[in-house]
């Protein structure tokens, strides 16, 4: 299971932090992903991390913005976002799979329920 925090209302250049605790696999062997769906428009890839933190891949729209990690002894991945823009609003989903990180959804097995990010102009 996948369990999704940390989403809720920010203006404009603020920054919000979202976690996903995993329970029931072995985290360590579980690439991760975060993805987003705006109102109207196909869920997409955000960002992806591998089995340890040196291995991470980002959407063009959020590089340098956000950052994902990982902390194994907590089974957590993590996507911290600064400079949050009104475009970023989106429902944020996490997802797991085995052995390596993807930018491709249909690589993922397993998803969070999402939380929801709304930013303020």
């Amino acid at each position: 299971q996948l369990q999704a925090s940390g989403g809720g209302l920010v203006q404009a250049g603020g920054s919000l932090g979202l976690s996903c605790v995993v329970s029931g696999c072995a985290f360590s062997t579980y690439g991760m992903g975060w993805f987003r769906q705006a109102p109207g428009k196909e869920r997409e890839f955000v960002s992806t991390i591998g089995l340890t933190n040196g291995n991470t891949a980002y959407a063009p729209s959020v590089k340098g913005r956000f950052t994902i990690s990982r902390d194994n002894a907590q089974n957590t991945v993590y996507l911290q976002m600064n400079s949050l823009k009104p475009e970023d609003t989106a429902v944020y989903y996490c997802a797991a799979r085995r052995y390596y990180a993807s930018s491709r959804q249909d690589d993922y097995n397993s998803w969070g329920q999402g939380t929801q990010v709304t930013v303020s102009s």
